[in-house]
């Protein structure tokens, strides 16, 4: 039967196939995502009926204890059982709550550096994706009466859709500041979320919350023309935008192509129109090529001669310039023995190995976590390692991809309790990704590139509702949605 890309949250309605830690790939429908492992299949399998029998021993529904931190750990130690013994957890957490909570303390500060806000068309209907899609309206009645700046604001159904980032982002999940992320496209009325919409949904958030919780990209395509460089001072001017984004193979302009950022005619003057409007971090999707395009325009190679001659500027390689599952998984059969590259994180890493000076290069982990965590961790384990040993524990930045893969609770808890599994530790010399590791590449790194004071975020203001929503939240109890809202490959 032929394959064909469905939304995994309607698929998980069809077959309630809900599960706390996706069991098979999830795409934004940039990059094609592949079917679901036979190893996939067996910890679905073990979770399904781990939940059957632990929700009925503490008399909850099934969903109910797979939304709850037991129903988490339930999975966590699906995956061990899988893939070896690769997440600290034990099996005291997976039917008492009080177990998971004890092991699980919150991480003091989050900063996720790549979410999205899916727009309505893209989520499909609320009442689909939320338990209480009511509930979600009464944030905003409560929000009005809390944040003064609201109060003349109506709620409105439309509204939802925005409450489920809120939700999913920063009630559901640890993260502290996130920062909304888009992709450029011929016109911004073809674009799912151009910068303005960005600019919009982080005004709302850092009114409720009443600091900065939310930054916003600006939206960069030189391949369009000189007139991007104009669009640029526009966005700077009036957004206010916190960085760039770029995609350096997506064909745009007329005619169409791929540029690169070192490129004197095309990428040179957005570098230098950057840096006179004095936004300096540069984020650049690299790797996980779009379909129907050419797959050397998304790789990272042509970041060294820029980063060389614009030291000022900051490039963050999204995705940590990951070319593909399907290209990396046959390495892990013999677990890296006979190839030990991963195309192409093993070339960002050797470019820095090359030059040390390239200090102002950066790997972000949006996606090539979340993706391999669930496929296989021992890929998992060796791109982590090898972005730790030669960019420096310091340059690795925390993303997630969000809410494409729904909240980013389970890729905290997953990147939380991750060991790097031995066998390729020793090999290749990898230290452990201890807690003072951890705690950079979860925040604190991304804190000094975007001049965020993480004390000062931990920490709320008098009225920052956002936090007194998340308190109320939590003492009425938690309702995960278990929602990705992405797609997947379906029979």
């Amino acid at each position: 039967m032929a394959k064909r890309w469905i939304r995994k949250w309607a698929h998980d309605r069809a077959t309630d196939g809900w599960s706390p830690i996706p069991t098979r790939v999830v795409s934004n429908e940039e990059y094609a995502p592949l079917p679901q492992t036979r190893e996939q299949a067996h910890v679905a399998a073990l979770v399904r009926e781990t939940a059957r029998q632990n929700a009925r021993a503490l008399g909850v529904s099934r969903r109910a204890f797979l939304a709850s931190g037991p129903g988490l750990a339930a999975a966590l130690l699906a995956m061990n059982q899988v893939f070896g013994d690769v997440f600290d957890v034990e099996a005291v957490e997976a039917y008492e709550p009080a177990a998971f909570q004890e092991r699980s303390p919150r991480a003091p500060f989050i900063f996720d550096i790549q979410t999205h806000h899916v727009a309505a068309p893209a989520m499909g209907p609320i009442s689909a994706l939320q338990p209480n899609p009511l509930a979600l309206l009464e944030l905003r009645r409560r929000a009005s009466r809390w944040n003064p700046a609201l109060r003349n604001r109506r709620p409105r159904v439309e509204d939802l859709y925005l409450e489920t980032f809120i939700k999913e982002v920063f009630l559901d999940s640890d993260t502290t500041v996130a920062v909304l992320s888009g992709i450029p496209s011929a016109t911004d009325a073809t674009n799912i979320l151009p910068p303005y919409r960005m600019a919009e949904t982080r005004a709302i958030v850092n009114k409720l919350a009443a600091s900065r919780r939310l930054l916003a990209h600006g939206l960069v395509a030189p391949n369009k023309g000189s007139s991007d460089l104009e669009t640029m001072r526009r966005q700077a001017s009036e957004l206010k935008l916190d960085a760039w984004k770029g995609y350096t193979g997506l064909p745009l302009g007329d005619p169409p192509a791929a540029w690169r950022v070192d490129d004197e005619k095309v990428g040179y003057p957005m570098l230098e129109e950057a840096r006179r409007l004095g936004v300096r971090n540069i984020c650049l999707h690299k790797g996980l090529p779009f379909a129907g395009t050419n797959e050397a325009d998304w790789h990272p190679g042509d970041l060294a001669r820029a980063a060389r001659e614009f030291p000022d500027l900051n490039f963050i390689v999204y995705h940590a310039g990951f070319r593909s599952l399907a290209a990396a998984l046959p390495a892990t059969r013999d677990e890296f023995v006979r190839i030990s590259r991963v195309d192409w994180v093993t070339d960002l890493c050797e470019m820095r190995a090359k030059d040390p000076k390239l200090t102002n290069v950066y790997a972000e982990l949006g996606s090539t976590f979340a993706m391999t965590v669930i496929t296989a961790p021992l890929l998992c384990g060796h791109i982590l390692g090898m972005l730790v040993k030669h960019l420096g524990a310091d340059h690795v930045l925390w993303g997630t991809d969000a809410i494409w893969w729904g909240s980013p609770r389970w890729q905290l808890e997953a990147f939380r309790r991750f060991r790097i599994p031995r066998p390729i530790a020793d090999r290749f010399g990898y230290a452990p990704l201890t807690g003072d590791v951890k705690r950079q590449i979860l925040g604190l790194n991304a804190a000094k590139l975007y001049g965020v004071d993480p004390a000062a975020a931990v920490h709320p203001v008098p009225n920052d509702f956002v936090s007194k929503l998340k308190a109320a939240y939590l003492d009425e109890g938690p309702s995960p949605s278990l929602t990705q809202y992405g797609w997947i490959i379906g029979s």
